[in-house]
């Protein structure tokens, strides 16, 4: 498992080395990687990292890999886009990469079904959270007219009966 792992990060590192390399031989390239867009694609590469070493051999690093990916492209696009105010309702897919991880986790480690409901689970309140809270901040354009007709929805859903009784 520990082989593995340094196979995986010593590969990335020959290869992010070998692109800086060659930003300094052809400075020509360099212009295009310009890193005052470009920096949360480094906070994007951590979570790869973790998400590799989660397929192969670590597979509750799943977790954080997700959220640190997850969190890593949303400011890849802010920062593109320069719409930091959407954070104020943005910030609901973090539970949702939780559960993408729980997911991954699930599916590469022993306890599947726990891991499948739970991380399911995390991406409908996340999904749920997302929608609420973006139409009130009108970050979901007209539709944020009617985000009382979601919280209504979700109000109808829980007064729902459970079809299932046992708790895991």
């Amino acid at each position: 498992m520990h082989k593995q792992s340094s196979i995986v990060i010593g590969t990335i590192l020959i290869i992010v080395g070998i692109l800086f390399l060659l930003a300094q031989l052809f400075p020509g390239i360099a212009p295009s990687f310009d890193m005052s867009l470009q920096w949360p694609l480094i906070i994007v590469a951590v979570g790869a990292l973790l998400l590799l070493s989660a397929l192969f051999g670590t597979p509750e690093l799943a977790i954080p890999g997700s959220i640190i990916s997850g969190i890593g492209g949303i400011l890849y696009v802010q920062n593109l886009t320069n719409s930091w105010a959407s954070w104020s309702y943005i910030w609901t897919l973090i539970p949702g990469f939780v559960g993408i991880g729980l997911l991954i986790a699930g599916t590469l480690g022993h306890e599947r079904r726990k891991s499948w409901r739970e991380g399911s689970r995390l991406i409908v309140i996340s999904a749920v959270m997302f929608a609420i809270f973006g139409a009130f901040f009108n970050g979901l354009g007209e539709i944020g007219r009617y985000w009382p007709v979601l919280l209504i929805a979700v109000g109808l859903w829980q007064l729902l009966p459970r079809r299932s009784t046992s708790k895991n």
